[in-house]
């Protein structure tokens, strides 16, 4: 069976924590844990013509990542963000600006992967440039009708713009969101409060086909069509969440595609999540057991 071509855009970077730096970005971990769980993956993105740039490169390669469509910028440097981990164990940010990935493009490389793909995947905060917002819609709407296009709300104040971001729900059909930015979400577009009626709202708004809203250790909420599935979350000993929304998304998304039921999804993709969480980083290797859907 011919493996589903699922494309990420969005930026990469690297996550400069107190004990080091690590491959970030929320497209790049949700392609290298799609890859991980058997679609063809790839990402779209930029990084600069840099030593960090070129050890990005290196570092797709030996995850095998595909890096025809990672676009090489001569004039900005590539992405960094300062994270330090809170009293709760979840990651603060800072994000440095006027870097290789505001500058993405709606290269021919990049139009040409998105018009074969079963699924693309996209987020606001990549979108805080007017560059690579005019080039990420670009590509979203390069992809086939019958393409999932999957909205991952990333909010990172100070680049919220409720603009944007009413822009990518009418953009998408999935959208993919935490249980801090529900109520953010639903106070922009003057929705009821409650996480259940939220969600529909946003479902009946904006022409929603599924609504995926993870809660932490709390476990995740799916809706898709007026089907519920609840899941409570798996026990793990959390290392730092960096990178878990990320992977519950790629086995959303490919759960999605291959047709699973909506509990089956769910399931897997916590158990997917909660492995993320016990490492350090946000692409840590997935083990075989969890590579397969019937995992969790």
């Amino acid at each position: 069976m011919t493996s589903r071509v699922i494309v990420a855009v969005g930026e990469v970077l690297w996550d400069m924590l107190p004990a080091g730096k690590q491959l970030g970005g929320a497209p790049a971990n949700f392609a290298h844990h799609a890859r991980s769980l058997g679609a063809d993956a790839r990402l779209i993105s930029r990084v600069g013509d840099d030593p960090l740039g070129a050890e990005i490169l290196e570092r797709f390669r030996s995850l095998d990542l595909p890096t025809d469509a990672v676009q090489v910028d001569a004039g900005a440097p590539t992405g960094t963000v300062d994270v330090w981990l809170g009293p709760d164990g979840q990651p603060r940010y800072a994000i440095r600006e006027g870097v290789a990935w505001d500058r993405i493009e709606a290269s021919a490389t990049a139009l040409a992967l998105a018009a074969r793909a079963d699924a693309v995947c996209f987020g606001s905060l990549a979108q805080r440039a007017e560059p690579s917002r005019r080039a990420i819609r670009a590509i979203v709407e390069a992809a086939p009708k019958r393409a999932l296009r999957v909205l991952d709300v990333n909010l990172r104040p100070p680049f919220v713009d409720r603009d944007v971001i009413a822009g990518s729900l009418e953009l998408a059909d999935v959208l993919k969101l935490n249980d801090h930015e529900l109520p953010e979400l639903a106070a922009m577009f003057g929705l009821p409060t409650g996480p259940l009626p939220a969600i529909e709202g946003l479902a009946d708004r904006f022409g929603l086909s599924l609504v995926a809203l993870t809660r932490g250790a709390g476990g995740s909420l799916l809706w898709a069509g007026g089907e519920w599935s609840d899941h409570p979350g798996r026990p793990a000993e959390v290392v730092d969440t960096i990178g878990a929304g990320d992977a519950f998304t790629a086995a959303l998304v490919t759960g999605r595609l291959a047709g699973r039921p909506l509990e089956a999804i769910n399931r897997h993709a916590n158990a997917v999540a909660a492995f993320v969480c016990s490492q350090p980083g946000g692409t840590p290797a997935l083990p075989e057991a969890l590579r397969s859907p019937a995992a969790g």
